[in-house]
Formats: C-alpha cells, structure tokens, sequence
C-alpha cells in the first residue's frame, strides 16, 4: 500500500509540473507571447512537454488561437456552449487532436513556429517521448509502480486540461463581459488556469490573476523567473480586448 500510495503521489506531482509547463511555455509564452524565455529556459520546457505530455507545441498553439478566433461560437473547437459540458470534459484531447490534424488549423494559426530539425528528429514523435518519460518513472519507481504513477498523471493532466475548457466556459464568476468564468479553486489545480475570465479580458496578459483575493500560481514561478532573468515579460501593463463576448479569447 505505501508503494501504490508513493506511486499516486508521483503521478499527481508529474501532472502538476505538466500543468505548469503548459500555462507557462504553450499558454502563456508561445501563443498569447506574454512573457519571453531565454533560449536554453525554452529547451528545457520543450524536453519536459514532450516527455510528460507528447504535445506538439505549434498544433498547441495553433488550436488555441482558433479558440481565440470563434470563441463559443461556431469554428471553436472544444466549445461546451456548443458541443455540451460532458463532451468537452471527457473527450477534451480528442477535440483537440482532431483539429490539429486537419491539415489547415496549424498552418493557419502557427505560421509562427514552424518545425525545426529537432521537431523532424525527436519532438513530433508523440509517442517516442512519453515512451521515453514512461520509461523513467518505471525505472525510478519500478515498472508495476512506474505504470501506476503514469496512469495517474495521464488521468490528471487529461481531467484539468479538459475542466479549463469545459468548466471555465460553464459556471463560475465573472468580472469582464465575455464568456469565460473564474474559478479559483481550479486556477489552483492548474496553474492559474481557472481564472479564465480573466485570460479572456486580457489575453496577453502574463498575470491571470486581475482582482483582489484571485490568485495565480504560475505568475508566482513567472516573477522567479524574471528575476533569475531567465525570462521578461512583454507588457508591464494589462491590456484588455475589447470584443463582443462571443468573440472573447482565451
């Protein structure tokens, strides 16, 4: 029993510094360019994104911008205003793989971040990586242990990806005039990620947390960060879309 329960909190762990990397190099960093990461900073994400989650940063980015573009409205991709709460919570990477394979999204969305030589050689390679990241955890943990530890961690980082889309376009508070909801006890499982109406107020913003009592995680990381001038964030003040609500971003 301690070992399942060792093997438990691994998972969890692995998920969460996932979740950080994904709010701060594929949210925060590559698609919105709220802040700026030092060249071996961004190495260093971009091996731990392959390793834990198997994501392709520009079909990433490529389909969030398109959730910018049609937000709830339709053309999003993982809409629950439109596709329903429980399709978007439990079939969340399967929305999103759909359109980042459909041979336009990323052409479109991420003409920035065409694939480089090491995109060709090791990062497309979804599985290659997480066979990779698996294999490490079986090889600190065991292999029965090890299995355990990545079955929870792809259970955890798949349900919070999914609840950032499904339960922050659902219910919650708002504070700005767009679709999107705060919730901060999900911003705490994820990274800041639950402050969604906020991120949609201020897209570019590299805080998510806005208000008094909100608060937000990864910006805690993002301020260590720039003070070991490891990254810089681009704009000192929040700037705010001014959109329809339909067409607010995320």
């Amino acid at each position: 029993m301690p070992g399942i329960l060792l093997a438990v909190l691994v998972g969890v762990a692995v998920s969460q510094v996932a979740l950080f990397c994904t709010t701060i190099y594929l949210h925060r960093a590559l698609s919105h360019r709220a802040i700026t990461l030092r060249p071996w900073v961004r190495s260093v994400f971009r091996v731990l994104i392959w390793l834990m989650t198997g994501i392709r940063p520009r079909q990433w980015v490529a389909v969030h911008r398109k959730h910018h573009a049609f937000t709830d409205v339709e053309g999003d991709p993982h809409s629950p205003v439109l596709l329903g709460f429980w399709r978007v919570q439990l079939a969340n990477a399967v929305l999103y793989r759909r359109v980042a394979r459909d041979g336009k999204t990323t052409e479109r969305y991420a003409k920035d971040l065409p694939p480089d030589r090491w995109d060709k050689m090791l990062f497309d390679h979804a599985f290659l990586g997480l066979g990779i990241g698996i294999a490490m955890l079986c090889l600190v943990l065991g292999w029965r242990l090890g299995l355990v530890a990545a079955g929870v961690h792809a259970v955890t980082y798949l349900a919070l990806n999914a609840a950032i889309n499904a339960v922050g376009h659902s219910f919650g508070t708002k504070s700005y005039p767009n679709t999107a909801f705060n919730n901060q006890w999900l911003a705490f499982l994820t990274g800041g990620e639950g402050l969604h109406n906020n991120h949609h107020a201020a897209p570019t913003s590299a805080k998510l947390a806005l208000g008094r009592h909100e608060l937000d995680p990864a910006w805690w990381v993002i301020r260590l960060m720039v003070r070991a001038r490891m990254a810089t964030v681009r704009l000192a003040e929040t700037r705010f879309v001014s959109r329809s609500p339909a067409s607010s971003s995320r």
